[in-house]
Protein backbone atom coordinates (compact mmCIF):
# COMPACT_ATOMS: atom_id res chain seq x y z
CA UNK A 1 0.00 0.00 0.00
CA UNK A 2 3.06 1.96 0.95
CA UNK A 3 4.33 1.73 -2.66
CA UNK A 4 0.85 2.34 -4.30
CA UNK A 5 0.85 5.89 -2.78
CA UNK A 6 4.63 6.84 -3.06
CA UNK A 7 3.78 5.51 -6.99
CA UNK A 8 0.74 7.69 -7.80
CA UNK A 9 2.71 10.90 -6.26
CA UNK A 10 5.47 10.12 -8.02
CA UNK A 11 3.15 10.01 -11.14
CA UNK A 12 1.91 13.14 -10.32
CA UNK A 13 5.27 14.81 -9.83
CA UNK A 14 5.34 13.64 -13.64
CA UNK A 15 2.38 14.99 -14.86
CA UNK A 16 3.09 18.81 -13.13
CA UNK A 17 6.27 18.87 -15.00
CA UNK A 18 4.92 17.81 -18.48
CA UNK A 19 2.26 20.26 -17.81
CA UNK A 20 4.67 22.87 -17.98
CA UNK A 21 7.41 24.04 -20.34
CA UNK A 22 11.12 25.24 -19.59
CA UNK A 23 11.98 27.66 -22.12
CA UNK A 24 14.90 30.25 -21.38
CA UNK A 25 15.15 29.23 -18.13
CA UNK A 26 11.92 29.81 -17.26
CA UNK A 27 9.40 27.47 -16.21
CA UNK A 28 6.08 27.85 -17.79
CA UNK A 29 2.22 27.48 -17.93
CA UNK A 30 -1.20 28.53 -17.84
CA UNK A 31 -0.77 30.32 -14.31
CA UNK A 32 3.49 31.55 -15.20
CA UNK A 33 4.69 33.13 -17.77
CA UNK A 34 8.22 34.21 -18.82
CA UNK A 35 9.05 37.47 -18.34
CA UNK A 36 8.70 38.25 -21.87
CA UNK A 37 5.39 36.98 -22.25
CA UNK A 38 4.34 38.49 -19.31
CA UNK A 39 4.74 41.90 -20.41
CA UNK A 40 3.27 40.80 -23.32
CA UNK A 41 0.07 40.10 -21.68
CA UNK A 42 0.52 42.99 -19.78
CA UNK A 43 -0.87 45.02 -23.05
CA UNK A 44 -3.72 42.85 -22.43
CA UNK A 45 -5.55 42.77 -19.03
CA UNK A 46 -8.64 45.27 -20.07
CA UNK A 47 -9.76 43.22 -23.80
CA UNK A 48 -12.37 41.48 -23.56
CA UNK A 49 -11.82 39.50 -26.69
CA UNK A 50 -8.09 38.79 -27.89
CA UNK A 51 -6.45 36.40 -30.45
CA UNK A 52 -2.98 35.13 -29.93
CA UNK A 53 -1.70 34.02 -33.12
CA UNK A 54 1.42 31.14 -33.41
CA UNK A 55 0.67 30.66 -29.70
CA UNK A 56 2.16 27.81 -29.58
CA UNK A 57 1.59 25.46 -25.89
CA UNK A 58 -1.19 28.14 -25.40
CA UNK A 59 -0.20 29.74 -22.13
CA UNK A 60 -0.50 33.32 -22.82
CA UNK A 61 -4.38 33.13 -23.75
CA UNK A 62 -5.03 30.74 -20.80
CA UNK A 63 -2.93 32.86 -18.35
CA UNK A 64 -4.74 36.30 -19.43
CA UNK A 65 -7.94 33.90 -19.30
CA UNK A 66 -7.59 32.71 -15.57
CA UNK A 67 -7.05 36.21 -14.62
CA UNK A 68 -9.34 38.55 -16.71
CA UNK A 69 -13.30 37.74 -15.91
CA UNK A 70 -14.86 37.50 -19.28
CA UNK A 71 -12.10 37.77 -20.88
CA UNK A 72 -12.32 35.35 -24.28
CA UNK A 73 -9.59 34.57 -26.79
CA UNK A 74 -8.36 32.82 -30.12
CA UNK A 75 -5.24 30.72 -30.11
CA UNK A 76 -4.17 30.31 -33.56
CA UNK A 77 -1.30 28.00 -34.46
CA UNK A 78 -0.37 26.46 -37.79
CA UNK A 79 1.94 23.69 -36.67
CA UNK A 80 0.12 20.24 -35.76
CA UNK A 81 2.20 19.76 -32.54
CA UNK A 82 1.68 23.02 -30.82
CA UNK A 83 -2.07 23.33 -32.19
CA UNK A 84 -2.57 19.82 -29.73
CA UNK A 85 -0.72 21.24 -26.96
CA UNK A 86 -2.53 24.44 -26.89
CA UNK A 87 -5.74 22.45 -27.40
CA UNK A 88 -4.53 19.96 -24.25
CA UNK A 89 -2.99 23.05 -22.38
CA UNK A 90 -7.17 24.93 -22.40
CA UNK A 91 -8.71 21.52 -21.71
CA UNK A 92 -6.47 21.33 -18.73
CA UNK A 93 -6.77 24.51 -17.59
CA UNK A 94 -10.75 23.99 -17.97
CA UNK A 95 -11.06 26.95 -20.44
CA UNK A 96 -12.67 25.41 -23.42
CA UNK A 97 -15.48 28.24 -22.64
CA UNK A 98 -12.53 30.92 -22.83
CA UNK A 99 -10.20 29.89 -24.91
CA UNK A 100 -10.68 28.22 -28.82
CA UNK A 101 -7.72 26.91 -30.59
CA UNK A 102 -7.76 27.19 -34.27
CA UNK A 103 -5.74 25.71 -36.60
CA UNK A 104 -4.29 28.08 -39.59
CA UNK A 105 -1.58 30.19 -40.85
CA UNK A 106 -1.65 33.72 -39.41
CA UNK A 107 -4.19 35.26 -39.32
CA UNK A 108 -6.44 33.33 -41.33
CA UNK A 109 -7.82 32.08 -38.14
CA UNK A 110 -9.68 34.95 -37.78
CA UNK A 111 -13.14 35.39 -38.51
CA UNK A 112 -15.29 38.29 -39.68
CA UNK A 113 -17.70 37.72 -36.85
CA UNK A 114 -14.67 37.30 -34.11
CA UNK A 115 -14.81 40.67 -32.93
CA UNK A 116 -11.42 40.65 -31.74
CA UNK A 117 -10.48 44.13 -30.02
CA UNK A 118 -6.16 42.95 -29.81
CA UNK A 119 -3.99 40.64 -30.95
CA UNK A 120 -0.40 39.33 -29.93
CA UNK A 121 2.27 37.70 -32.01
CA UNK A 122 5.16 37.13 -30.16
CA UNK A 123 8.16 34.78 -29.73
CA UNK A 124 8.78 35.37 -34.35
CA UNK A 125 11.41 37.02 -36.24
CA UNK A 126 10.72 40.69 -37.34
CA UNK A 127 10.13 39.55 -41.27
CA UNK A 128 7.61 36.81 -40.25
CA UNK A 129 5.23 39.01 -37.98
CA UNK A 130 5.09 41.59 -40.80
CA UNK A 131 4.51 38.99 -43.63
CA UNK A 132 1.85 37.91 -41.36
CA UNK A 133 0.35 41.28 -41.11
CA UNK A 134 0.66 41.78 -44.61
CA UNK A 135 -0.95 38.25 -45.58
CA UNK A 136 -3.86 39.36 -43.19
CA UNK A 137 -4.35 42.59 -43.05
CA UNK A 138 -7.55 42.56 -44.17
CA UNK A 139 -8.23 40.85 -40.88
CA UNK A 140 -7.06 44.26 -38.77
CA UNK A 141 -10.51 46.07 -39.52
CA UNK A 142 -12.06 46.87 -36.19
CA UNK A 143 -8.83 45.74 -34.48
CA UNK A 144 -7.76 48.44 -31.05
CA UNK A 145 -4.65 47.27 -30.40
CA UNK A 146 -1.56 45.18 -31.99
CA UNK A 147 0.96 43.62 -29.29
CA UNK A 148 3.78 42.69 -31.34
CA UNK A 149 7.17 41.01 -29.52
CA UNK A 150 9.70 39.91 -32.78
CA UNK A 151 12.71 38.16 -31.22
CA UNK A 152 14.83 39.68 -34.27
CA UNK A 153 14.60 42.66 -36.50
CA UNK A 154 12.35 44.39 -35.54
CA UNK A 155 12.76 46.87 -37.66
CA UNK A 156 10.60 45.13 -40.16
CA UNK A 157 7.45 45.18 -37.85
CA UNK A 158 8.01 49.24 -37.46
CA UNK A 159 8.28 49.89 -40.74
CA UNK A 160 5.27 47.51 -41.71
CA UNK A 161 3.31 49.95 -39.15
CA UNK A 162 4.15 52.84 -40.83
CA UNK A 163 3.03 52.15 -44.10
CA UNK A 164 -0.07 50.81 -42.94
CA UNK A 165 -1.23 53.59 -41.03
CA UNK A 166 -0.43 52.33 -37.23
CA UNK A 167 0.88 54.33 -34.68
CA UNK A 168 3.36 52.90 -31.87
CA UNK A 169 1.98 53.55 -28.88
CA UNK A 170 4.46 52.27 -26.93
CA UNK A 171 7.98 49.68 -26.61
CA UNK A 172 9.29 48.06 -24.32
CA UNK A 173 13.02 46.18 -24.53
CA UNK A 174 13.87 43.74 -21.82
CA UNK A 175 16.84 41.07 -20.94
CA UNK A 176 15.78 37.57 -19.98
CA UNK A 177 18.03 34.90 -19.31
CA UNK A 178 20.50 36.91 -21.88
CA UNK A 179 18.69 37.92 -24.38
CA UNK A 180 16.98 41.31 -25.17
CA UNK A 181 13.18 41.53 -26.63
CA UNK A 182 11.62 44.31 -27.92
CA UNK A 183 8.06 44.73 -27.69
CA UNK A 184 5.68 46.92 -29.94
CA UNK A 185 2.25 48.43 -29.67
CA UNK A 186 0.69 49.70 -32.16
CA UNK A 187 -3.04 51.45 -32.59
CA UNK A 188 -4.39 52.28 -35.91
CA UNK A 189 -4.55 56.04 -36.84
CA UNK A 190 -5.09 57.64 -39.93
CA UNK A 191 -2.72 60.00 -41.73
CA UNK A 192 -0.09 58.89 -38.91
CA UNK A 193 3.36 60.28 -39.22
CA UNK A 194 6.47 58.03 -41.33
CA UNK A 195 9.07 57.14 -38.66
CA UNK A 196 12.82 58.36 -39.80
CA UNK A 197 15.53 55.92 -40.59
CA UNK A 198 16.81 56.33 -37.08
CA UNK A 199 13.01 55.23 -35.47
CA UNK A 200 12.50 52.06 -37.44
CA UNK A 201 15.80 50.59 -36.67
CA UNK A 202 15.85 51.20 -32.79
CA UNK A 203 12.43 52.25 -32.20
CA UNK A 204 10.72 55.77 -31.44
CA UNK A 205 10.30 55.49 -27.82
CA UNK A 206 12.57 53.14 -27.03
CA UNK A 207 15.54 55.48 -28.19
CA UNK A 208 14.31 58.64 -26.60
CA UNK A 209 13.91 56.51 -23.29
CA UNK A 210 17.30 55.04 -24.01
CA UNK A 211 16.90 51.95 -20.65
CA UNK A 212 19.88 49.95 -19.74
CA UNK A 213 18.74 47.10 -22.15
CA UNK A 214 18.35 49.57 -25.10
CA UNK A 215 22.21 50.45 -24.41
CA UNK A 216 23.83 46.60 -23.95
CA UNK A 217 21.63 45.53 -26.81
CA UNK A 218 22.80 48.61 -29.76
CA UNK A 219 26.27 48.58 -28.04
CA UNK A 220 26.18 44.44 -28.85
CA UNK A 221 25.17 45.05 -32.13
CA UNK A 222 28.15 47.79 -32.85
CA UNK A 223 30.31 45.17 -31.76
CA UNK A 224 29.09 42.64 -33.88
CA UNK A 225 28.65 44.96 -36.97
CA UNK A 226 32.24 46.01 -36.33
CA UNK A 227 33.33 42.33 -37.00
CA UNK A 228 31.82 41.82 -39.94
CA UNK A 229 32.58 45.24 -41.65
CA UNK A 230 36.48 43.93 -41.35
CA UNK A 231 35.23 41.30 -43.00
CA UNK A 232 33.57 42.94 -45.77
CA UNK A 233 37.01 45.45 -46.29
CA UNK A 234 38.92 42.30 -46.78
CA UNK A 235 36.78 40.56 -49.41
CA UNK A 236 36.60 41.13 -52.89
CA UNK A 237 35.27 45.06 -53.51
CA UNK A 238 31.97 43.87 -55.78
CA UNK A 239 28.65 45.94 -56.02
CA UNK A 240 26.99 43.79 -54.01
CA UNK A 241 29.76 44.14 -50.76
CA UNK A 242 30.23 47.69 -51.18
CA UNK A 243 26.54 47.94 -51.16
CA UNK A 244 26.75 45.52 -47.43
CA UNK A 245 29.41 47.88 -46.56
CA UNK A 246 27.51 51.27 -46.97
CA UNK A 247 24.28 49.78 -45.40
CA UNK A 248 26.79 48.65 -42.23
CA UNK A 249 27.98 51.74 -41.77
CA UNK A 250 24.64 53.76 -42.10
CA UNK A 251 23.27 51.63 -39.59
CA UNK A 252 26.71 52.00 -36.98
CA UNK A 253 26.13 55.76 -37.70
CA UNK A 254 22.59 56.09 -36.54
CA UNK A 255 23.53 53.80 -33.17
CA UNK A 256 26.48 55.95 -32.47
CA UNK A 257 24.24 59.20 -32.98
CA UNK A 258 21.47 57.88 -30.51
CA UNK A 259 24.19 56.50 -27.65
CA UNK A 260 25.85 59.89 -28.02
CA UNK A 261 29.32 58.48 -28.74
Amino acid sequence: MLFFHFALAFLGTVRDLLQSVYIGGSKMNDKQLSLRLERVASYLYHFKRIADIGSDHGYLPCYLALRCPGLTAIAGELNEGPYQSACAQVSRSGLSDAVEVRKGNGLEVLRSDDKVEAIAIAGMGGPLIASILEEGKTKLRGVQTLVLQPNIAAHAVREWLSHHEFSISAEEIIEEDGKIYEIIVAVPEKGTSSLTEADLLLGPILRREQGSAFQKKWRREQQSWLQVLEELKKGKQTKEMSDKQRKLERKLQLVKEALGE
